[in-house]
């Protein structure tokens, strides 16, 4: 068992000060998602604007009838486009003491965006008469400080467009709108980590069903894969440590005001050990006094 990925931004933010004003800055790769998560942040009832040039934001922020929160979207797009311009831009703001900015970059796998270009016949906006890829490749390196700087990273490459506004509400619901929220995933290591992890549980040393023929094209939801993970002699005294290990953590997280909590369970293939465990995990937090959700990444089963 370990804690959250050391490489992961996204689920570090905690819940903005109360009172502050909030100003989200989304930008990332082109395709990822950016029109999907404004379209959440207006249902949250923030203004959400588009490609807003960074000479106006002054008059956005600032304006003396709006005292909503904002969420602005840039990216490569945007006339005049400089990564170290909206960095130095986000740096004046958070000084301001009334204002809680946070940078929400947008990530997605090179294949995957060329992908989703391909399908909707839409131009890459560096492609021009150029390969997708060279634009996305372009793209990537024009917004790598931003990646470098945000507050949160969200890798869409393996959500849905619905699961992705889930994400995107349980970040960032208004104070008091929700309490802490809990999200159990289930992943394969082969597919990297989950960014959005809050707190990583490796189950790659419980014996593995793959190896069992009959049990190789089931999955952790049926029951025979279950039996088989059940046997494991040193799978009950896990569980139960396991819950000893989170049981205290939940009202801690949620007094110091975080508003959701990822927990991501790993195996080699994303398909038995991680789902059952998963499955488990997720019926016992049911239990628990907090709204709890739970994900199959790499199964590609959707969410409950």
């Amino acid at each position: 068992m370990t804690s959250a990925h050391p490489d992961s931004t996204e689920g570090s933010q905690e819940s903005p000060a109360q009172n502050k004003r909030r100003i989200v800055f989304v930008t990332g790769m082109s395709g990822a998602g950016k029109s999907t998560a404004l379209n959440a942040f207006e249902d949250l009832g923030f203004e959400a604007v588009d490609n807003l040039p960074l000479s106006l934001l002054s008059n956005l922020v600032f304006s003396d009838d709006n005292e909503d929160s904002v969420a602005i979207g840039i990216d490569v797009r945007t006339r005049n486009f400089k990564a170290h311009l909206l960095l130095e831009a986000i740096n004046r703001l958070r000084k301001n003491n009334e204002l809680d900015v946070t940078l929400l970059y947008l990530e997605c796998s090179s294949s995957q965006l060329e992908n989703r270009f391909k399908t909707t016949r839409r131009p890459h906006p560096l492609a021009h008469d150029r390969r997708i890829i060279d634009g996305i490749n372009q793209e990537r390196e024009l917004t790598r400080p931003l990646k470098h700087e945000a507050s949160m990273v969200v890798d869409t490459s393996s959500r849905t467009p619905a699961d992705f506004r889930h994400l995107m509400e349980e970040r960032f619901a208004p104070m008091g709108a929700s309490r802490l929220t809990l999200f159990v995933t289930s992943f394969s290591f082969a597919h990297g980590v989950p960014r959005e992890a809050d707190l990583v549980i490796d189950v790659r040393f419980l014996q593995n069903p793959h190896y069992v023929d009959e049990l190789q094209k089931l999955c952790g939801r049926d029951k025979p894969v279950a039996d088989y993970i059940d046997q494991d002699p040193d799978f009950s005294q896990f569980i139960t440590n396991l819950k000893t290990l989170i049981t205290p953590l939940l009202p801690r997280y949620a007094s110091e005001g975080k508003s959701y909590l990822t927990l991501a369970i790993g195996c080699t293939g994303g398909k038995h050990r991680s789902v059952y465990v998963t499955e488990l995990m997720f019926k016992w937090l049911e239990e628990s006094e907090f709204p709890v959700r739970v994900f199959h990444r790499d199964l590609k089963v959707g969410t409950k």
